[in-house]
């Protein structure tokens, strides 16, 4: 069984940055592919971005591309997601998750909020 658990969000001005962590625990995930997930209010949930388990590429939403950053540490057991030039519609609850998601592992997430 995999806890994963994200932190790092919190309330920033258009234009700003923050970097998300999602640190894993129960058992590795350095051999999985990862994903960053978001679920803004009354929206489903939407994939936000992916990278492979070697760090060796990643994919992107069409919305995120060129403004977010995916990256991971396999001796910390943890993601990141480093988020650039936000924008208010960038406001939402934050996951990671393995890549396809797997139910069970969805966390409580950490929420971004995105206003001036």
């Amino acid at each position: 069984q995999v806890q994963l658990v994200e932190s790092g969000g919190g309330l920033v001005q258009p234009g700003g940055s923050l970097r998300l962590s999602c640190a894993a625990s129960g058992r590795t995930v350095s051999r999985y592919s990862m994903g960053w997930f978001r679920q803004a209010p009354g929206k489903e949930r939407e994939f936000v971005a992916r990278i492979t388990w070697n760090g060796g590429s990643t994919s992107y939403a069409d919305s995120v591309k060129g403004r977010f950053t995916i990256s991971r540490d396999n001796a910390k057991n943890t993601v990141y997601l480093h988020m650039n030039s936000l924008k208010p519609e960038d406001t939402a609850i934050y996951y990671c998750n393995l890549n396809p998601p797997i139910r069970e592992y969805w966390g409580q997430g950490t929420q971004v909020t995105v206003s001036s």
